[in-house]
């Protein structure tokens, strides 16, 4: 037994325990028990999981679900942690944009796709993804396949072509960009330079 399920397990109706609220700086009454012990627990919950890296308001959200943190509990302790700064889905999508377009060359597209599945809204997402520049776009794609490209030594111009083309394709970018970018990296080697 985890997260909440387990702290009410510890603490099964015992008048007798009294639990401080550290946010109102009183004893509650037994009744309000249970409520403390859940806040409290999604608030360390909250916490770890903002400790090991930044987090949307919908992933803790999800996670404190999964723990069996009751809804309106988890949406009062994220609510809080917003309140304070510490949960922020704009600078979390800027920095996400940032860091994956950087470390893993991903296109608009696929940026796009990973800020969904974090839990982004799409209002917040289209203005992250605002502030990707098109002209850096490609020049991280031709620097991606001018990596690449150096693995493919010895292989037939179709081969290098499609395997760049499809590499592209996985990180976002359109089709257009693709071939644009792996025709004329393709060009510049000496062994496909024309005679």
């Amino acid at each position: 037994m985890q997260g909440i399920r387990a702290a009410r397990a510890a603490f099964p109706d015992i008048p007798h325990v009294a639990v401080f609220d550290t946010a109102f700086h009183q004893t509650l009454p037994p009744a309000a028990y249970t409520y403390a012990i859940d806040r409290e627990v999604a608030r360390a919950i909250v916490l770890r999981q903002l400790t090991m890296g930044p987090r949307s308001r919908a992933q803790l959200l999800e996670k404190l679900e999964r723990r069996g943190c009751p809804e309106d509990v988890a949406r009062e302790v994220v609510d809080r942690m917003e309140e304070v700064g510490l949960v922020d889905d704009t600078a979390f999508a800027a920095e996400l944009v940032r860091s994956q377009q950087a470390g893993r060359g991903l296109a608009r597209r696929a940026l796009g796709h990973e800020l969904r599945r974090k839990g982004v809204d799409d209002e917040t997402a289209a203005a992250a993804l605002a502030g990707v520049d098109a002209d850096e776009e490609r020049a991280r794609a031709v620097e991606l396949v001018e990596r690449r490209v150096r693995t493919m030594r010895g292989l037939d111009r179709l081969v290098q072509t499609r395997r760049l083309a499809g590499m592209l394709a996985r990180k976002g970018y359109d089709a257009e960009t693709a071939r644009a970018v792996v025709t004329d990296v393709l060009d510049g080697l000496p062994e496909h330079a024309r005679d």
